[in-house]
């Protein structure tokens, strides 16, 4: 009877302790998902911007929801461990490029899907109106390449940028002209800037002004167009005639498109464009413009060369090649992969979805640059939410493929270098 009851209770024991481990077990498995909004252009002209945003931040959130062992920061997978594995889930709403629609799909992921966050939102003007209502609502807004300096000036105490600004962006534009005129003996004498009119645009043209004047450099022309215009013919016979060193663009993908094609009719060949990013680093446009886009030079937060530096690269952008019909990772997708892992580490660490203790964490990160993707010292917020070690670098488009080019240190091709020529 003794035996009888040992193993009785023996076994109720074993039972109880293997009921114990199952049901932590399925705590576990039921850790609620982590739903985050992101606010992105899925119709209209911007529409393969927003297609391409939806795959990278869908990626990163596989890598950090699976088990692909990526050499960086929540690269392991399982979700996020201090959450018990709580998954992200993302929630797509289109801002169909316009300010106002932004405004209203950010309040409904608020409201009706109960976000935690927001993460967008390729335009700075849509980007000005998602922040606000993140920060009316006190949830965070993570502004992942939205890139007007203004952005970050609003006084919102919801805003958070790892990416550089446009200042910062255009400041390693004349940092480049610097150095390549005395490594050369060409120097840029002068630039002929030309922009869109929305806040991208005319923030980029008025810092690009100002860092000519103390540069010394002449701005032969500055060219303000309507955005989204059906046509920059009349702008492109503007540019021949100022005929400057260097043409400076802040376009979006269907203006950068156009103003191409139009200084190839007007039979205009500029001997150098350093863009700020935005359309002239979108495949689409180098699908659409073909080989005038040979030797286009643009100012990025990204080096996808940078891969002994940054050993993530490899197998990150090889999962986006799988998911985007073999592109390869860009500016503005590998800062939507970044956003998102910066703001998983902050809810990890935070530990909770609270609205106020994520707003610490974010506050509070500290990331090494070698634990992401970006060649940046690595990612701080100031008191304003803006990144203070976000350093870009200048990339130029050279034989189909983009190759870092400044800073010399980092550099993995020559620049080709026609001004003075």
């Amino acid at each position: 009877m003794v035996d009888i009851g040992r193993r009785s209770l023996l076994g109720g024991a074993t039972a109880g302790v293997a009921a114990g481990t199952l049901a932590a077990r399925a705590r576990a498995a039921a850790a609620p998902d982590i739903v985050i909004g992101a606010v992105y252009p899925l119709t209209g002209n911007a529409a393969p911007i927003g297609h391409d945003a939806q795959i990278a931040l869908a990626l990163e959130a596989d890598i950090i929801n699976g088990h692909y062992d990526v050499p960086m920061l929540l690269g392991q997978g399982g979700g996020l461990p201090a959450l018990g594995g709580a998954k992200i889930k993302l929630v797509f709403a289109d801002s169909q490029n316009s300010p106002q629609i932004a405004r209203t799909e950010a309040e409904r992921l608020i409201t009706e899907e109960h976000v935690v966050a927001i993460i967008g939102s390729y335009t700075s003007a849509t980007a000005v109106t998602i922040s606000q209502i993140c920060n009316r609502y006190e949830i965070p807004y993570i502004s992942a390449e939205n890139s007007a300096p203004s952005l970050s000036q609003q006084g919102l105490s919801w805003f958070f940028r790892p990416s550089p600004t446009d200042f910062d962006f255009s400041k390693s534009m004349f940092d480049f002209f610097a150095a390549i005129g005395k490594k050369t003996g060409r120097p840029v004498r002068s630039v002929a800037i030309i922009h869109e009119n929305s806040v991208f645009g005319t923030g980029s043209a008025e810092i690009q002004a100002a860092l000519a004047k103390k540069a010394g450099i002449k701005v032969l022309a500055d060219i303000s167009y309507q955005a989204s215009t059906p046509s920059l013919a009349v702008e492109a016979e503007r540019l021949k005639a100022a005929n400057a060193d260097v043409v400076m663009p802040s376009s979006y993908t269907s203006d950068a498109i156009l103003l191409v094609r139009a200084m190839h009719d007007a039979g205009y060949a500029p001997k150098a464009i350093l863009a700020q990013d935005a359309g002239f680093i979108d495949p689409a446009f180098f699908k659409a413009v073909g080989p005038l886009g040979e030797g286009v030079m643009s100012r990025s937060s990204f080096a996808i060369d940078a891969v002994e530096a940054r050993p993530a690269i490899p197998k990150v952008n090889a999962m986006f090649q799988a998911r985007d019909a073999g592109k390869n990772l860009n500016d503005l997708t590998a800062r939507e992969v970044t956003a998102l892992q910066v703001l998983a580490d902050a809810i990890n660490r935070a530990g909770t979805t609270r609205n106020t203790a994520l707003q610490a964490a974010l506050r509070a990160t500290n990331i090494p640059g070698n634990q992401t993707i970006m060649p940046w010292v690595g990612i701080k917020f100031d008191a304003t939410g803006q990144n203070t070690e976000g350093n870009p670098v200048i990339q130029q488009y050279q034989n189909g493929v983009w190759h870092t080019i400044f800073p010399f240190d980092v550099a993995t091709a020559p620049a080709v270098w026609k001004v003075g020529t």
